[in-house]
Protein backbone atom coordinates (compact mmCIF):
# COMPACT_ATOMS: atom_id res chain seq x y z
CA UNK A 1 0.00 0.00 0.00
CA UNK A 2 1.38 3.35 -0.92
CA UNK A 3 2.71 6.11 1.95
CA UNK A 4 -0.83 7.95 1.11
CA UNK A 5 -3.08 5.58 0.95
CA UNK A 6 -1.61 4.42 4.27
CA UNK A 7 -2.05 7.41 6.23
CA UNK A 8 -5.42 8.32 4.52
CA UNK A 9 -6.75 4.84 6.04
CA UNK A 10 -5.23 5.27 9.44
CA UNK A 11 -7.15 8.87 9.56
CA UNK A 12 -10.21 6.96 8.51
CA UNK A 13 -9.78 4.50 11.49
CA UNK A 14 -9.10 7.44 13.89
CA UNK A 15 -12.48 9.46 12.97
CA UNK A 16 -14.51 5.84 13.14
CA UNK A 17 -13.03 4.32 16.56
CA UNK A 18 -14.52 4.58 19.90
CA UNK A 19 -11.91 6.30 22.64
CA UNK A 20 -10.03 5.63 23.61
CA UNK A 21 -8.18 5.49 20.77
CA UNK A 22 -4.52 3.78 21.60
CA UNK A 23 -1.25 2.84 19.51
CA UNK A 24 -2.28 -0.57 20.09
CA UNK A 25 -5.99 -0.49 19.33
CA UNK A 26 -5.00 1.24 15.54
CA UNK A 27 -2.00 -1.38 15.50
CA UNK A 28 -4.08 -3.89 15.53
CA UNK A 29 -7.03 -3.12 13.34
CA UNK A 30 -4.09 -1.92 11.04
CA UNK A 31 -2.25 -5.09 11.00
CA UNK A 32 1.03 -3.08 11.80
CA UNK A 33 3.62 -2.75 14.48
CA UNK A 34 3.00 0.00 17.16
CA UNK A 35 5.80 1.79 16.15
CA UNK A 36 4.48 1.82 12.77
CA UNK A 37 1.45 3.41 14.22
CA UNK A 38 3.64 5.81 15.89
CA UNK A 39 5.76 6.86 12.52
CA UNK A 40 2.50 7.55 10.56
CA UNK A 41 0.80 9.37 13.47
CA UNK A 42 3.94 11.86 13.17
CA UNK A 43 3.73 11.75 9.65
CA UNK A 44 0.33 12.81 9.37
CA UNK A 45 0.87 15.80 11.74
CA UNK A 46 3.27 17.25 9.05
CA UNK A 47 1.03 16.83 6.86
CA UNK A 48 -1.48 19.15 8.96
CA UNK A 49 -3.31 16.82 10.43
CA UNK A 50 -4.03 18.08 14.35
CA UNK A 51 -3.89 14.96 16.57
CA UNK A 52 -3.70 15.56 20.30
CA UNK A 53 -2.18 12.40 22.75
CA UNK A 54 0.90 11.02 22.77
CA UNK A 55 2.35 7.84 23.39
CA UNK A 56 1.13 5.25 26.25
CA UNK A 57 -2.19 7.70 26.46
CA UNK A 58 -4.36 7.65 23.37
CA UNK A 59 -5.29 9.76 20.55
CA UNK A 60 -7.79 12.56 19.15
CA UNK A 61 -8.09 13.65 15.94
CA UNK A 62 -9.00 17.27 16.54
CA UNK A 63 -8.86 18.50 12.97
CA UNK A 64 -7.99 16.70 9.40
CA UNK A 65 -6.73 19.29 6.70
CA UNK A 66 -4.92 15.97 5.58
CA UNK A 67 -7.82 14.61 3.81
CA UNK A 68 -8.30 15.52 0.25
CA UNK A 69 -11.97 15.73 -0.36
CA UNK A 70 -12.16 13.90 -3.97
CA UNK A 71 -11.55 10.90 -1.24
CA UNK A 72 -15.48 10.44 -1.22
CA UNK A 73 -16.27 7.92 -3.59
CA UNK A 74 -19.90 8.12 -5.51
CA UNK A 75 -22.12 6.55 -2.72
CA UNK A 76 -20.51 8.47 0.19
CA UNK A 77 -21.43 11.41 -2.11
CA UNK A 78 -24.89 10.31 -2.30
CA UNK A 79 -24.95 9.47 1.91
CA UNK A 80 -23.81 13.50 2.10
CA UNK A 81 -26.51 14.56 -0.15
CA UNK A 82 -29.21 12.80 1.36
CA UNK A 83 -28.21 13.21 5.03
CA UNK A 84 -27.75 17.00 4.45
CA UNK A 85 -31.49 16.79 2.34
CA UNK A 86 -33.19 15.68 5.25
CA UNK A 87 -31.62 18.31 7.90
CA UNK A 88 -32.96 20.77 5.21
CA UNK A 89 -36.76 19.33 4.96
CA UNK A 90 -36.58 19.01 9.04
CA UNK A 91 -37.90 22.55 9.36
CA UNK A 92 -35.49 23.48 12.04
CA UNK A 93 -34.61 27.09 10.41
CA UNK A 94 -30.78 26.96 11.93
CA UNK A 95 -30.04 23.49 10.94
CA UNK A 96 -31.58 24.20 7.62
CA UNK A 97 -29.23 27.04 7.08
CA UNK A 98 -26.58 25.19 8.23
CA UNK A 99 -26.72 22.22 6.28
CA UNK A 100 -27.24 24.45 2.89
CA UNK A 101 -24.02 25.96 4.30
CA UNK A 102 -22.34 22.82 4.44
CA UNK A 103 -22.99 21.27 0.80
CA UNK A 104 -22.15 24.61 -0.75
CA UNK A 105 -18.70 24.16 1.35
CA UNK A 106 -18.33 20.70 0.78
CA UNK A 107 -19.12 21.10 -3.58
CA UNK A 108 -16.58 23.97 -3.46
CA UNK A 109 -13.59 21.93 -2.45
CA UNK A 110 -14.50 19.14 -5.04
CA UNK A 111 -12.82 18.17 -8.34
CA UNK A 112 -15.32 18.92 -10.90
CA UNK A 113 -16.84 15.39 -11.87
CA UNK A 114 -17.76 15.17 -7.85
CA UNK A 115 -19.26 18.74 -7.76
CA UNK A 116 -21.84 17.64 -10.47
CA UNK A 117 -22.63 14.50 -8.70
CA UNK A 118 -23.09 16.40 -5.58
CA UNK A 119 -25.21 18.95 -7.51
CA UNK A 120 -27.35 16.75 -9.39
CA UNK A 121 -27.15 13.71 -6.79
CA UNK A 122 -29.25 10.62 -7.82
CA UNK A 123 -30.59 10.87 -3.88
CA UNK A 124 -33.33 13.26 -3.03
CA UNK A 125 -35.54 14.10 -0.01
CA UNK A 126 -39.14 15.21 -0.61
CA UNK A 127 -41.71 16.40 1.93
CA UNK A 128 -44.32 18.77 1.19
CA UNK A 129 -44.16 20.58 4.30
CA UNK A 130 -41.53 20.81 6.75
CA UNK A 131 -42.00 18.47 10.19
CA UNK A 132 -41.03 21.29 12.68
CA UNK A 133 -42.30 25.13 12.84
CA UNK A 134 -40.31 27.27 14.26
CA UNK A 135 -39.78 26.96 18.41
CA UNK A 136 -39.14 30.03 20.61
CA UNK A 137 -36.80 28.48 22.56
CA UNK A 138 -34.62 25.85 20.29
CA UNK A 139 -31.47 27.77 20.16
CA UNK A 140 -31.09 28.29 23.67
CA UNK A 141 -31.90 24.79 24.38
CA UNK A 142 -29.24 23.86 22.14
CA UNK A 143 -26.58 26.04 23.67
CA UNK A 144 -27.15 24.90 26.89
CA UNK A 145 -26.73 21.22 25.44
CA UNK A 146 -23.46 22.62 23.85
CA UNK A 147 -22.01 24.39 26.69
CA UNK A 148 -23.49 21.95 29.38
CA UNK A 149 -25.56 24.52 31.53
CA UNK A 150 -28.34 23.53 33.56
CA UNK A 151 -31.38 25.83 32.67
CA UNK A 152 -35.16 25.99 34.30
CA UNK A 153 -37.78 25.84 32.11
CA UNK A 154 -41.46 26.16 32.76
CA UNK A 155 -43.23 22.90 31.68
CA UNK A 156 -47.15 22.39 30.54
CA UNK A 157 -47.16 18.24 29.58
CA UNK A 158 -49.86 16.44 28.03
CA UNK A 159 -52.99 16.75 30.49
CA UNK A 160 -52.28 20.48 30.61
CA UNK A 161 -50.25 20.66 34.00
CA UNK A 162 -47.78 23.53 34.36
CA UNK A 163 -45.03 23.18 36.41
CA UNK A 164 -41.21 24.52 37.01
CA UNK A 165 -38.27 21.90 36.39
CA UNK A 166 -34.35 22.92 36.48
CA UNK A 167 -32.96 20.41 34.04
CA UNK A 168 -29.66 19.85 32.61
CA UNK A 169 -30.10 19.37 28.82
CA UNK A 170 -28.35 16.18 27.57
CA UNK A 171 -29.77 16.18 23.97
CA UNK A 172 -32.30 17.08 21.06
CA UNK A 173 -34.69 14.19 19.52
CA UNK A 174 -35.78 14.81 16.46
CA UNK A 175 -38.55 12.50 15.47
CA UNK A 176 -41.21 12.64 13.05
CA UNK A 177 -43.45 15.67 14.25
CA UNK A 178 -41.93 16.51 17.83
CA UNK A 179 -38.60 17.94 19.15
CA UNK A 180 -37.74 16.44 22.35
CA UNK A 181 -35.14 17.60 25.06
CA UNK A 182 -33.48 14.80 26.61
CA UNK A 183 -32.33 15.54 30.12
CA UNK A 184 -31.65 15.33 33.59
CA UNK A 185 -34.40 16.22 35.93
CA UNK A 186 -33.33 17.98 39.03
CA UNK A 187 -36.59 17.82 40.85
CA UNK A 188 -37.50 14.15 39.48
CA UNK A 189 -33.57 13.05 40.38
CA UNK A 190 -34.17 10.98 37.29
CA UNK A 191 -33.73 10.84 33.53
CA UNK A 192 -37.05 12.89 31.75
CA UNK A 193 -38.01 13.49 28.21
CA UNK A 194 -39.59 16.98 27.30
CA UNK A 195 -41.34 18.32 24.53
CA UNK A 196 -39.71 21.42 23.31
CA UNK A 197 -43.42 22.41 22.20
CA UNK A 198 -44.53 22.78 25.57
CA UNK A 199 -41.62 24.62 26.60
CA UNK A 200 -43.10 27.90 27.51
CA UNK A 201 -40.55 29.36 29.33
CA UNK A 202 -36.69 29.17 29.81
CA UNK A 203 -33.62 31.10 31.71
CA UNK A 204 -30.10 29.95 31.78
CA UNK A 205 -28.80 29.32 35.40
CA UNK A 206 -25.27 29.45 34.48
CA UNK A 207 -24.57 26.10 36.48
CA UNK A 208 -22.15 23.82 34.75
CA UNK A 209 -22.80 20.09 34.90
CA UNK A 210 -18.95 19.77 32.86
CA UNK A 211 -18.12 17.23 32.14
CA UNK A 212 -21.07 14.84 32.96
CA UNK A 213 -23.30 15.10 29.81
CA UNK A 214 -21.56 12.76 27.80
CA UNK A 215 -21.78 9.78 30.31
CA UNK A 216 -25.24 10.99 31.18
CA UNK A 217 -26.41 10.74 27.47
CA UNK A 218 -25.08 7.32 27.18
CA UNK A 219 -26.72 6.28 30.37
CA UNK A 220 -30.16 7.56 29.33
CA UNK A 221 -30.02 6.11 25.57
CA UNK A 222 -28.56 3.14 27.34
CA UNK A 223 -31.57 2.58 29.37
CA UNK A 224 -33.89 3.58 26.84
CA UNK A 225 -32.56 1.19 24.25
CA UNK A 226 -33.27 -1.37 27.14
CA UNK A 227 -36.87 -0.04 27.81
CA UNK A 228 -37.30 -0.68 23.92
CA UNK A 229 -35.89 -4.49 23.74
CA UNK A 230 -38.35 -5.49 26.48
Amino acid sequence: MSGPDRLLRLLQLMRVMAPPITAERLAVERGVSVRSIYRDIELLRLSGAQIEGERGYGYRLIEDYALPPQTFDRLEIEAITLGLGEVRQMGDPDLARAAKSVLAKVAATLPDDREQQLLHSISHVYRPAGRYGPLAHLQAIRKACWEELEIEIGYRDQAGTASQRIIRPLAIMYSDHVLTVLAWCCLRDDFRMFRVDRIESLASLGTSFRPRRARLLRDYLAKLSQIHSE
